[in-house]
């Protein structure tokens, strides 16, 4: 066989070696996917189950690739910690050496005929009942497997090619200088996404006598590196937890490859090696000696890595900054846990950020109610980024609160009370400024606009809500009672106001003097206007009532 023969049939049996992978992999895991959910399902956090589940996923669907990148999914959405899922993906690396075992059986005499179980296979696809297709899947992918492995093994054969032989041997067989081989090993497992492969085609190269032990064994190295790179694709637009997740993985695969490569390489003896020699001498096999040696490293230091994955986790949490949350917490100007040994300063800082919270909302109150009144869009992103930080603080005052809440005394218990139903009122009043501005883009996209007359109206109606608003807070920040009946008396005036508005609008409309499009923008608007002066007379009611509601009704 010349030597472009050799690598067309290289190439061919690599192809079918991986298709039969594929096939084996797709039949495991329609056999057996309501299993694999279930597993998944049961872990818990506890790195030596996780670490059992992820052998167990992996050796059922054939594929590290798919378990890690489950474990990958489900840290994302939060129903794995990046504890259970790194543990889950440990497992994972040794699940999948399962294939290279399976591999090395091709050395053994009886391994030719396992081509035939592909032909058994193909008869029971034909079966109509599932069960049976599936698992002949499983049957035709496992004959495809040992197929594409004979056709790798005669292209480059010493006696059907020595051409080919000669070419591998002269590239391979870098010992000397081995970073190569776990170069050639990252790089071919990346682009193939299986380190499965990777093992394949060492364990026919080692059978064949093309590369020596040693050299397979950085091969194989190198393709422990290179198997992560699905799953860094899978967190391409990750959350932060992902992210972490996946660098734990990568910096576990390169601390194990960097310091077995210093333990082999050192150890030469004369042209060959120590380490090799000794699984050779074990095993008296050079294909199942390499399965041998990757099946014994991934349990050696997987197991070892399991106590050290909280360390990790801390280490990693360090180094990858969440720059979102980062960002967030910065919003918080008054208050943070330091604060917490000391009640009393911590509730007063916890009011001036409430009260800070309540300016940043009525800053989007104008300029959702101008957007309104002039169709002016040019803060539409300065009002939705407000929006996010008042939601934020909310959230953050409110958890803050509940820690506080045991080390307080009892009348500061009423206070934080209060506290919570004002921080409630002032996030819906931010509420309402987003929907004003939702309103305008509405009312633009169908080319509508308020009237002259509806225009004095609603300010004549957002005239009184300033007031309210300003009143409000005055109340709040200095307690004075004796405006508490002016507050009263505004909302009135609203209430009445709104009455008013509507019986006008509706006039109006039967005398056909004004655009039936803009009556729902309108009722709508007056309504939000009154519920946002409910939400103002709460927050002034708040430190004499902290249920926050209005006493002077009761």
């Amino acid at each position: 066989m010349d030597l472009i023969s050799s690598i067309i049939t290289l190439l061919v049996g690599i192809s079918v070696f991986i298709v039969g992978m594929n096939l084996m992999s797709s039949g495991l895991k329609k056999s057996t996917g309501k299993g694999v959910r279930t597993l998944f399902k049961k872990t818990q956090n506890n790195s030596l189950a996780g670490l059992g589940i992820g052998v167990a996923t992996t050796a059922l669907v054939q594929s590290s690739a798919t378990t890690s990148i489950m474990a990958i999914g489900f840290v994302a959405t939060g129903i794995m910690t990046i504890y259970q899922g790194v543990s889950v993906i440990l497992g994972a690396y040794i699940g999948t050496t399962v294939t290279g075992l399976i591999a090395s059986l091709s050395s053994f005499p009886i391994s030719k005929y396992f081509v035939l179980l592909s032909v058994i296979g193909v008869i029971m696809m034909f079966i109509k009942k599932e069960k049976i297709k599936n698992i002949g899947e499983i049957v035709t992918g496992l004959g495809l497997l040992f197929f594409g492995l004979s056709t790798m093994s005669s292209s480059v054969s010493s006696s059907a090619s020595p051409e080919m032989y000669d070419l591998v041997k002269s590239m391979f067989n870098a010992t000397s200088f081995p970073l190569l081989l776990l170069l050639i090993g990252v790089v071919f497992t990346a682009l193939v996404q299986s380190s499965s492969a990777t093992a394949g085609i060492a364990i026919v190269m080692v059978g064949s006598g093309a590369i020596n032990l040693e050299s397979g064994f950085y091969l194989m190295l190198g393709a422990g590196i290179g198997t992560v790179v699905p799953m860094l694709i899978a967190t391409i637009g990750g959350n932060i937890n992902v992210k972490r997740t996946s660098a734990i993985c990568v910096f576990i695969r390169i601390v194990t490859c960097t310091l077995l490569t210093l333990l082999i390489w050192p150890f030469k003896n004369g042209e060959g090696n120590y380490i090799s020699d000794f699984f050779y001498n074990v095993f008296q096999n050079n294909e199942l000696a390499l399965a041998m040696f990757v099946l014994t490293y991934n349990l050696i230091f997987m197991f070892a890595f399991l106590p050290l994955i909280k360390p990790l986790e801390k280490l990693f949490t360090k180094l990858i900054k969440d720059k979102e949350a980062e960002k967030k917490k910065q919003e918080l100007k008054f208050i943070n846990d330091n604060l917490l040994k000391s009640p009393s300063l911590a509730l007063y800082q916890t009011k001036k950020e409430i009260e800070r919270m309540a300016h940043l909302s009525q800053k989007n109150l104008d300029i959702g109610f101008n957007m309104l009144m002039t169709m002016d869009f040019a803060l539409q992103e300065d009002l939705a980024s407000r929006e996010d930080k008042i939601d934020y603080i909310n959230n953050a005052i409110t958890q803050y609160l509940i820690k506080l809440s045991p080390n307080v005394t009892s009348s500061d218990e009423k206070v934080i009370g209060g506290y919570f139903h004002v921080i409630n009122d002032i996030e819906r009043i931010g509420d309402h400024a987003a929907n004003f501005m939702n309103m305008a883009k509405k009312m633009s996209e169908n080319d509508l606009t308020f009237s002259a007359i509806a225009h004095e109206e609603f300010q004549k109606m957002y005239a009184l809500i300033k007031e309210m608003f300003d009143m409000s807070l005055n109340i709040f920040d200095d307690n004075k009672a004796f405006d508490i009946q002016i507050i009263h008396n505004i909302e009135e005036q609203i209430d009445v106001l709104k009455e008013e508005l509507s019986t006008a609008h509706f006039n109006r409309l039967r005398e056909n003097k004004c655009n039936v499009e803009l009556s729902p923008f309108y009722s709508q608007l007056v309504t939000e206007l009154e519920r946002v002066g409910d939400h103002l007379t709460n927050i002034g009611y708040s430190f004499v009532n902290p249920t926050g509601d209005d006493p002077l009704d009761k």
